[in-house]
């Protein structure tokens, strides 16, 4: 069984003064799928790479929700979970362990890389279809992907690490490579119904590298 660790949106309770980690327990459903075990990522960890070791952990996905604190008018905004997900980019570059960029996963892959974030419109809530750039990622005969966020990157913007493998009509960037590490982002989600059984086979495809 693969054990996946997946990192958590931040929500702020302020009348109780709590910062609470959160997951969409579709992920858990989501990737039992292929019966492999979800493992939640505290953002308050101290040491990313001792978690990962101690929980025997073979691939991450960098999840969505919050902004990140760079990106134009960000307003729900986690400093904790950047700092996190920063750690995690480069320790699983170190111990060669897969990492996946969902969403907002996605954007800090461009970020971290040197690339830059622009706010786009109409990527909420709907459904529109992506042209796949071939020998990129595997991404066979994807035509359509649900959308759910506010910022983007163009291939200009990506910096020079990331490479695109898929783009919207609009010419922002849907997917994405690592020149050379195993790090692959996508901005739909997997997780958000109707689910595509095609997006578990990208994972494997990643995922599956690490155990062969």
């Amino acid at each position: 069984m693969l054990r996946i660790a997946i990192s958590q949106r931040v929500v702020s309770l302020e009348d109780r003064g709590e910062r609470r980690d959160c997951l969409d327990q579709e992920w858990a459903a989501l990737l039992a799928v292929r019966q492999w075990l979800a493992v939640p990522i505290p953002n308050r960890l101290s040491d990313p790479g001792a978690f990962l070791d101690a929980l025997g952990i073979q691939g991450v996905i960098l999840s969505g929700g919050n902004d990140l604190a760079g990106a134009p008018q960000a307003s729900t905004v986690a400093p904790e979970r950047d700092r996190l997900e920063a750690q995690l980019i480069e320790t699983c570059a170190q111990r060669d362990v897969p990492l996946l960029g969902v969403c907002r996963g996605l954007q800090h892959l461009v970020v971290h890389y040197g690339g830059r974030l622009s706010a786009i419109d109409r990527h909420v809530g709907h459904h529109h279809p992506i042209t796949v750039r071939s020998g990129v990622l595997p991404l066979a005969d994807r035509i359509e992907v649900n959308s759910y966020h506010d910022y983007g990157a163009n291939e200009t913007d990506l910096g020079p690490h990331l490479r695109a493998a898929a783009v919207a009509p609009d010419g922002s960037v849907e997917a994405v490579a690592h020149g050379s590490r195993r790090q692959w982002g996508i901005m739909w989600h997997p997780e958000r119904a109707p689910r595509d059984p095609r997006d578990l086979d990208l994972m494997s495809a990643l995922f599956h590298r690490a155990v062969a």
